[in-house]
């Protein structure tokens, strides 16, 4: 039997292993967690499943069930880790389950909480090792640093925990500032090993439960009271051993739905911290509501708070992941602030690019001057992130005013100003990013015979006016706004040689171009001290590209020619994945970093235009052009120029 299931296991392994591969498209590589049964994906039985001691969607979890009846043998509700989990395209399966893998197709995973665990026995999971016991049956497990001494920098760490230490006080005593400690000794631990991206939840507020409820006032006043304790020591302590560590304020999120309860689905005219759920429960009976309680007259655990007298219902629990979502995602959809600033000078220099390949073929006369006025419209496309983010589109409608001089038969010299309202969408809810660009550029042109070479010199003002970062709680919507601005300067050289000879109805040849930009994006604050409410600080984007291309320009007719190149164009700076520093504006002493988007790195593009001179001092030109690899650029012009 055994060497028959080593085969399936190996497979069940490589399946996983792939699908994650497949799905993980964000920064994180794992996502490993350590807690109590707030965060316990299933290391115990489910004793009431038809299968021997569990089912195949995973074993016991401290929620309520999702079936059509919620009874025996139906499916219980993911906690909000194996969401979030899954919304990073990550897994979160339990460590140390004593339901074999025979049984539910899963092997050991990375989600050691496990419920019931006090804060010292989270530590244990961490640095010793890790144990589930029931029914007889006892399983332990290395820890997690006992198996990884050094971990993998780019795996996301969760801890919670607290609330066990507070309910088994009459039986393990100990301080509320003993009890933090030992999450922040795991914290430390993790760190020395090399982890980079750690999140610790505080603690809600236990009285403010069923079971506080059930302990009448000064029984609920002495749980909260203790959270505060805890909660307070937890925050000190983590200031006072610093390293990267995101302090998420759970706290303040559940106060806030308690606040709205309608907005997050729930019925405000129900005492919600007094009643449950499931009020038989064998983990935390409670009080039943006669509605939406099992055996209500409409029973629905999305319209309650809690599962038992302490545990949430899914509704909760979703809300929790999307909180936590809110802010590993921001970082990714911020840090594009800056390359909304490039997508606008680039689409500025390529409508530039455009009027001055348009000229080739029309010189205008020495001492000369012309002026040319574009318009146009370019659409960016970035990257999702993590497990379907939803990616972004952006927007940009442009307009320029030029003039150019002709200094010599060799020289021509000129300036183009540039306003355009630039937008971006993105992510999973449709955030809307707004930004008015103002940018203006000095250029030359050299021909001489065959050869010729452009240069110019950018700087430019961007306004962020309207940035509205918004996200899903639960079946609810929450958007968080803010305003900043930026600067930005770039120089750019390209030089060409025509194959062909002067005046030839075919022109084509290869050039060489380089280019230097540089993006700077001031801090800013979110409005408010909600939950959810983020603070950013300075961003900076450089970007250094060499190209190779050929450029063509075929006459069609006297008055008519198409133009256009095609050309790679290697991104020289640093193309990995930046981090963003940032703090919870509810969280005091607290800063961290996250990573955000992968700069645009290599790319390929390509432009095509027509011009036709209407009449011997005025023309007209319109333009297409692409750029992409992961993140794409379209965009067309249309400009008008005629001699002064």
């Amino acid at each position: 039997m055994q060497s028959a299931l080593k085969p399936l296991a190996a497979a069940v392994l490589l399946t996983c292993a792939t699908d994650a591969a497949i799905a993980d498209d964000g920064p994180f590589s794992q996502f490993v967690v350590f807690g109590d049964s707030l965060s316990d994906a299933g290391n115990f039985p489910d004793l009431q499943s038809p299968t021997l001691g569990g089912n195949p969607t995973g074993g016991l979890r401290f929620t309520n069930r999702t079936g059509p009846t919620y009874g025996a043998g139906e499916y219980i509700g993911e906690v909000g880790m194996q969401r979030l989990a899954s919304m990073l395209g990550l897994q979160s399966l339990p460590s140390t389950p004593l339901l074999p893998a025979v049984l539910t197709g899963d092997p050991d995973g990375t989600n050691y909480a496990v419920g019931g665990y006090r804060t010292d026995q989270i530590l244990d999971s961490i640095t010793l090792d890790s144990t589930v016991s029931a029914g007889g049956s006892t399983r332990t497990r290395p820890g997690y640093l006992v198996e990884n001494p050094r971990v993998d920098s780019n795996a996301l760490y969760y801890l919670n925990g607290g609330g066990n230490d507070i309910f088994q006080l009459g039986t393990n005593p100990v301080t509320m500032a003993d009890a933090a400690g030992n999450l922040v000794a795991g914290v430390a631990a993790l760190q020395a090993a090399d982890a980079r991206y750690i999140i610790v939840s505080d603690l809600p507020d236990v009285g403010t439960t069923p079971l506080g409820a059930t302990a009448g006032p000064g029984g609920a006043a002495t749980l909260n009271f203790l959270s505060d304790q805890f909660n307070a020591a937890l925050a000190e302590q983590l200031q006072a051993q610093g390293g990267n560590y995101v302090l998420v304020n759970n706290r303040l999120l559940l106060a806030e739905v308690r606040a709205d309860l309608a907005a997050f689905g729930f019925d405000p005219n129900v005492a919600q911290t007094a009643v449950c759920f499931d009020p038989s429960s064998s983990t935390s009976p409670c009080l039943p509501d006669p509605t939406y309680s099992l055996g209500g007259t409409a029973p629905d655990p999305n319209r309650l708070l809690f599962n038992d007298a302490v545990h949430p219902t899914t509704a909760v629990h979703q809300i929790s992941a999307d909180y936590l979502y809110s802010i590993i995602s921001a970082p990714w959809e911020v840090s594009l602030l800056p390359e909304m600033g490039r997508s606008a000078l680039r689409a500025h220099l390529q409508q530039l690019d455009n009027e001055l390949s348009a000229r080739r073929g029309d010189r205008q006369a020495v001492g000369a001057w012309r002026t040319f006025v574009q318009g146009g419209y370019n659409r960016p496309e970035y990257d999702g992130y993590g497990g379907g983010g939803g990616g972004g589109d952006g927007s940009g409608l442009s307009l320029s005013l030029g003039v150019t001089q002709r200094l010599s038969e060799t020289w021509l010299a000129g300036v183009s100003l540039g306003l355009a309202e630039n937008s971006l969408e993105l992510g999973r809810n449709d955030s809307e990013y707004d930004m008015r660009s103002y940018l203006a550029t000095a250029f030359a042109r050299y021909e001489h015979q065959r050869l010729f070479a452009d240069f110019s010199l950018s700087a430019g003002y961007l306004d962020y006016h309207d940035l509205k970062r918004t996200f899903a709680l639960g079946i609810s919507e929450r958007t968080e706004k803010g305003d900043t601005e930026g600067t930005l300067w770039a120089a750019a050289a390209k030089a060409g040689f025509n194959l062909m000879q002067p005046g030839d109805q075919l022109q084509v040849g290869p050039f060489v171009g380089a280019s230097y930009q540089k993006v700077e994006v001031d801090g800013y604050s979110e409005q408010g001290e909600r939950s959810t409410a983020l603070s950013y600080d300075d961003q900076e984007l450089d970007s250094l590209r060499l190209s190779l291309g050929l450029f063509g320009d075929y006459a069609l007719s006297e008055r008519t020619r198409l133009f256009g190149e095609v050309a790679r164009e290697v991104e020289r700076e640093d193309e990995d994945r930046r981090d963003l520093r940032m703090s919870l504006n509810s969280v005091s002493g607290n800063s961290f970093e996250l990573p955000g988007a992968v700069p645009t790195g290599d790319q390929m593009r390509f432009s095509v235009g027509l011009t036709h001179r209407l009449t011997p001092g005025l023309a007209l030109r319109a333009n297409y052009h692409y750029r992409g690899n992961d993140n794409r650029d379209h965009g067309v012009g249309l400009s008008l120029a005629w001699d002064l």
